[in-house]
């Protein structure tokens, strides 16, 4: 039982971990994103240059049938607001 409770902390402490990190990439994207906006760089390119670096590196890492099936759940996800960074509910 001991081992099953350092486990949970282990893996709560690593959880807490990529949280952190994700924050942290989250951030430096942002700053990159508004300086290049703010260079005049058209927020719809800044997102599909965004988007192709960020799939041709995981497919780099996970191959294409990967990340095929990472793309094929991005409609639902999209659509349960899990990109919008702010929403408005009416």
């Amino acid at each position: 039982m001991a081992t099953t409770t350092a486990q949970h902390v282990d893996s709560t402490l690593d959880d807490n971990c990529i949280a952190e990190k994700k924050r942290l990439a989250l951030s430096y994207l942002t700053e990159a994103w508004e300086e290049a906006a703010s260079a005049g760089v058209d927020v719809e390119i800044l997102a599909h240059a965004a988007m192709f670096r960020a799939f041709a590196d995981l497919v780099e890492t996970y191959g294409e049938e990967a990340v095929a099936g990472l793309a094929h759940t991005l409609p639902d996800r999209i659509r349960a607001f899990e990109f919008s960074l702010s929403r408005v509910v009416q």
